[in-house]
């Protein structure tokens, strides 16, 4: 199994959004993807709930068959409008992939 755990800090105001409205779109964005991007075993986006300026504001942990799969799901168009989204709101993003 592979994990793709990625975490972002969020502009305070962009696309017409405050930073909550939008970590909670990325939230529905993100998790929307599960049965409809087929590579995608399993999704949990978590918010931050602390006001500590150090934390990142939201945080995706995925699940992948393999490397392959990861691959096919970053390249997946529906993936990608979110990612093109995130790319807009986001000041900096920070990722982890793994195997277990």
């Amino acid at each position: 199994m592979v994990r793709h755990i990625v975490m972002w800090k969020l502009k305070e105001f962009a696309e017409g959004s405050p930073k909550a409205v939008n970590a909670g779109r990325i939230k529905g964005m993100l998790e929307s993807l599960v049965g409809v991007v087929p590579q995608l075993a399993s999704c949990s986006v978590g918010l931050n709930d602390l006001a500590d300026p150090a934390n990142y504001d939201a945080v995706l942990c995925s699940e992948f068959g393999s490397w392959e799969d990861l691959e096919a799901y970053k390249r997946h168009p529906e993936h990608v409008k979110v990612s093109e989204f995130v790319a807009k709101v986001r000041e900096s993003r920070v990722a982890v992939d793994y195997e277990e």
